[in-house]
């Protein structure tokens, strides 16, 4: 495949905005449109603060796509937009990348029967290579040890609960089989059962808001006399997902089909 056309929604946001330049300076990747919705109208490198890119800012997804063709779509926008998103994207066969936090278990049948419909690759998740080796690694450990939960901490104004890297990655695990229940849980006593956590595909998920906390997402495995601990822990910064970002757009260009989490597109063999 030749040049690989995007259009990056959330293109000024904390993500974006560090995406604009990886992807500008690689020669295999040409942004050809741009979404933000509070800044619709201005070029999108004056909105950076730099100089005219010669891209001018679409207020919505669909007016985007519209107006310019694009390969990948990139979406870092937000929670309760990004399903909208995937939808215009597929419906105008364009492969999507989705960065954003929000989608549902219930959403993916709909996506991976939109994506195999129009030919193209959908890739969600969190795109940091050391979240995907969380989950890669946290699926080897599944397959040995019988218990585990998960503990996912965020700063204080993140609204969604629990994170999309946590309730995912209790969904992979809950793929290869559900955590054998703690003795505690068959007669629980208290009036708050609740303070055990939600249980997402057989996991026990707690969710912490703090204050000082960035991100960070962990799995503890636990055996008679032992316990296992996978942590991955991520900085207030947008340079952890560039990478993993750009590599899902060149692979869902040319690898049709839903991808959860980027461990799928690292770890799993390439499709014919």
């Amino acid at each position: 495949m030749g040049e690989i056309r995007v259009c990056l929604a959330g293109a000024t946001g904390q993500i974006g905005r560090r995406l604009v330049p990886a992807i500008l300076e690689a020669a295999d990747l040409k942004l050809v449109s741009a979404v933000a919705r509070r800044a619709a109208g201005n070029d999108l490198g004056e909105a950076l603060g730099g100089p005219s890119l010669g891209i001018a800012l679409q207020g919505s997804v669909e007016e985007a796509l519209a107006r310019t063709p694009a390969d990948v779509l990139i979406d870092y926008t937000h929670p309760t937009a990004v399903l909208a998103h995937v939808r215009a994207a597929l419906a105008g066969g364009v492969a999507v990348v989705v960065g954003t936090s929000g989608l549902k278990a219930a959403d993916y049948p709909e996506i991976a029967v939109a994506a195999a419909t129009a030919g193209v690759g959908v890739a969600t998740g969190n795109f940091s290579l050391t979240a995907a080796l969380l989950q890669h690694l946290a699926k080897i450990a599944a397959r040995h040890v019988p218990q585990w939960e998960i503990v996912e901490y965020n700063k204080a104004v993140k609204p969604d609960v629990p994170s999309g890297t946590a309730g995912e990655l209790a969904e992979m695990l809950g793929a290869i089989r559900h955590p054998q229940a703690a003795v505690a849980d068959t007669h629980p006593i208290g009036p708050h059962d609740e303070a055990r956590g939600a249980v997402i595909a057989g996991t026990r998920v707690h969710s912490v808001r703090l204050a000082g906390f960035a991100s960070a997402c962990e799995v503890v495995f636990g055996m008679p006399g032992e316990r296992l601990s996978l942590r991955q822990d991520c900085a207030e910064s947008a340079e952890p997902f560039v990478f993993g970002t750009l590599f899902a757009a060149r692979r869902v260009a040319t690898q049709p089909g839903l991808h959860r989490g980027l461990d799928s597109l690292l770890f799993e063999p390439q499709r014919a």
